[in-house]
């Protein structure tokens, strides 16, 4: 049975992996993972929930735990045949660099690339530096990789299904996964909800269903659903935090404004650093193809009328046709692959 040493932090990246473990068994892959990742998939070294923060000032506690857990990873490479690293460049380009230290003719493959198209593009010589193979899930990322493979996007792996075109009479709210984010954003859904018609649903994290309450304050007026993509398939708007689940939206078709709020430090710290004209994901990778403005985005300040205005607003076709047009610019999930980029040399 072969070893894959594995370093997938955060909830996002577990969700990838695991579509690149039901992959291996539809090959019937004789594989085993070691590393970092969540403990649903396996046994991991260190359950990648323990470092599931967000913020510059959030990860400051856990910097003797990821010292320990790389300098771990390392060691254990030297049992292993290859290592697949998944985004979280801040720990995994230090995890590469300690294992390239004592077991430099290992492969290291690196999925879902550090995103030096928004900052910090002096990543791009420690990845050439470090990792063997590049896989990355934008097509406008070839820009930056032109040793890099595109794999596809794991979204196209998760999302099976699309938006009909019925009228569901429901507004999703996604809050984010991450504790200062919820704190942040629930407050303006509170308020929201309040101002507008049908049914509100809360997309919560599994994580979260035992300790609702305490992480998200008041939420008597919203349904509660465990699963995001259920919650967009029966919205007919959408109010979400940036991040992967903006993109879920636009890929599934569910109309949807960007929301984000962060301490006022970081914002600032972050406004100095990345030069982008958008966040959302769809955004970008639409100014990049030349097609405008995917989705309205509101940073930091909320009013709520302006958001009110957007629900009523909206334009179910139209946002349909650049769904469509999305995904035809995506072309198809990773996991698959992936998988071959492991298997090469194997067989």
């Amino acid at each position: 049975m072969g070893k894959i040493l594995v370093s997938a932090l955060e909830p996002s990246a577990n969700l990838h992996l695991k579509e690149i473990l039901n992959q291996w068994k539809m090959e019937n892959g004789k594989w085993k993972i070691i590393g970092v990742f969540d403990k649903s998939l396996g046994e991991p070294l260190i359950d990648g929930n323990e470092f599931n923060v967000m913020g510059f000032l959030d990860v400051l506690p856990k910097i003797k735990l990821a010292k320990k857990a790389i300098n771990e990873l390392a060691k254990l490479s030297k049992e292993c045949d290859k290592v697949l690293l998944i985004d979280a460049p801040s720990f995994n380009l230090r995890v590469a660099k300690k294992i390239k230290e004592i077991n430099p003719e290992i492969e290291i493959i690196y999925y879902i690339l550090p995103k030096v198209w928004a900052w910090k593009k002096g990543r791009i010589k420690d990845v050439n530096k470090y990792v063997d193979t590049k896989a990355y899930i934008f097509p406008f990322e070839r820009e930056y990789w032109e040793e890099g493979i595109y794999v596809g996007n794991p979204l196209l792996d998760e999302i099976k299904v699309f938006r009909d075109d019925k009228k569901y009479g429901n507004i999703a709210f996604l809050p984010g996964s991450r504790k200062s984010e919820i704190k942040n954003l629930m407050p303006v859904f509170r308020e929201l909800i309040r101002h507008l018609p049908g049914n509100k649903i809360l997309a919560v994290p599994e994580i979260y269903k035992d300790n609702l309450g305490e992480i998200y304050g008041d939420v008597s007026g919203f349904e509660i659903v465990f699963d995001a993509k259920e919650a967009l398939l029966k919205s007919d708007f959408a109010y979400i935090c940036s991040g992967t689940a903006t993109l879920e939206a636009a890929i599934i078709g569910t109309p949807f404004v960007l929301m984000y709020k962060a301490r006022e430090i970081e914002y600032i710290i972050a406004k100095m650093f990345v030069k982008l004209n958008y966040v959302g994901l769809a955004n970008i990778i639409f100014e990049r193809e030349g097609l405008g403005e995917f989705h309205k985005e509101y940073l930091q300040d909320f009013e709520i009328e302006d958001l009110i205005n957007d629900f009523q607003k909206s334009d179910f076709n139209e946002f349909q046709k650049k769904s469509k047009k999305l995904r035809e610019i995506l072309k198809h999930g990773s996991a698959k692959k992936v998988v071959e980029l492991i298997r090469k040399g194997r067989d």
